[in-house]
């Protein structure tokens, strides 16, 4: 591949990076808006990483994970979250129950 060539690469891969900084700023603005529906929300987190992770790939020249195992990593650990959320709840509750100090 010649030099214009290399620096045309270079080019697009910088632009396509200015892009994706730009959809990262606007999701994780998007992800502070309150009153947020928690469906628009994962969809937000999940677009994010997705982002994240080919940004990476892009920027460094690495090999990432396939789309799939990403998105299955994000749901475990998104699984793992609500178990935690369901096992603090009933805490949670006891201890800001009013008949608990009565």
């Amino acid at each position: 591949m010649n030099a214009g060539a290399l620096n045309q690469l270079e080019l697009r891969r910088r632009a396509l990076l200015g892009q994706m900084q730009t959809a990262d700023v606007n999701l994780r603005a998007g992800l502070h808006q309150h009153g947020m529906d928690a469906i628009v929300r994962a969809h937000l987190e999940r677009a994010l990483a997705h982002i994240r992770e080919a940004t990476i790939a892009v920027n460094e020249q690495a090999k990432i994970r396939p789309v799939q195992e990403l998105a299955d990593q994000l749901a475990r650990i998104e699984q793992m979250q609500a178990d935690l959320r369901a096992e603090q709840k009933p805490a949670d509750e006891s201890s800001t129950s009013i008949h608990s100090h009565v």
